[in-house]
């Protein structure tokens, strides 16, 4: 390994001990709070929110031609990857701030509609950094690591370390991966999405300061997946010993 590679493998080994460190007393009383909010939200209203997120990213990310990359990430170093790779988070970061102030400002349905908006905005992202460093997203099995990578960046505590567990060492997995999306474990993955998300995206319907909370939560979402992104490929390279 030279420098670069030695420094991403050291970072790599922290982000994974923060991952699968224990929940903080704050977390778990975020968590509670969550559960609190929820209770006071109808049923209805819950079961619209699941239902739009699982068809959503069932859409986009099942049912989406995938727009291949000119680049070619074979011939390039793991810096010059990961400073394409950063750079797409940031312009992706503020496309999401742009879209979330939008939504935010125009009020209740308008905040609404960010929902799937956002989902989006993520996945494209998804599907650009795994191009970059080299992995072919038109495969089913790529989509269903950018569906993990997705699923761990936005999942509680608990729910974060099991997908992590699950990520380690793919490559061995392959042959266990379901055939279609429809195997997926959907329940699970909505439920912990919406409960992430619903109280920045809650905020966002409110007068005045919904253009500012949807622009700061929107970057705030998407520089996390990005970041969770790069970790999960960074661990996928490092464990095949693939670094190029």
């Amino acid at each position: 390994m030279d420098n670069y590679q030695q420094q991403i493998a050291l970072e790599l080994q922290f982000w994974k001990l923060e991952v699968m460190r224990k929940p903080s007393l704050m977390g778990n009383i975020a968590t509670k709070v969550q559960g609190k909010i929820n209770s006071y939200i109808p049923q209805k209203v819950h079961d619209a929110i699941t239902a739009t997120i699982k068809q959503m990213v069932k859409a986009v990310l099942f049912g989406s031609e995938i727009t291949s990359s000119n680049l070619s990430p074979e011939e390039m170093s793991m810096l010059h990857k990961e400073a394409l790779v950063k750079a797409k988070i940031d312009t992706y970061c503020k496309t999401g701030a742009a879209e979330g102030g939008v939504t935010g400002a125009g009020g209740f349905l308008m905040s609404l509609a960010d929902f799937p908006i956002l989902i989006a905005i993520k996945i494209k992202m998804l599907y650009e950094i795994a191009a970059l460093y080299g992995y072919d997203a038109s495969d089913f099995r790529e989509r269903l690591y950018i569906l993990h990578i997705f699923q761990l960046a936005f999942s509680s505590k608990t729910g974060s370390q099991k997908v992590l567990t699950q990520m380690e060492n793919w490559n061995d997995k392959l042959f266990l991966l379901p055939e279609n999306g429809d195997q997926f474990d959907w329940q699970t993955f909505q439920q912990q999405y919406r409960d992430y998300i619903d109280l920045a995206k809650l905020a966002q319907m409110l007068p005045v300061v919904g253009a500012a909370v949807g622009a700061v939560a929107n970057y705030q979402l998407i520089k996390k997946l990005g970041k969770t992104a790069m970790m999960s490929y960074r661990m996928r390279k490092l464990s095949n010993e693939i670094i190029s």
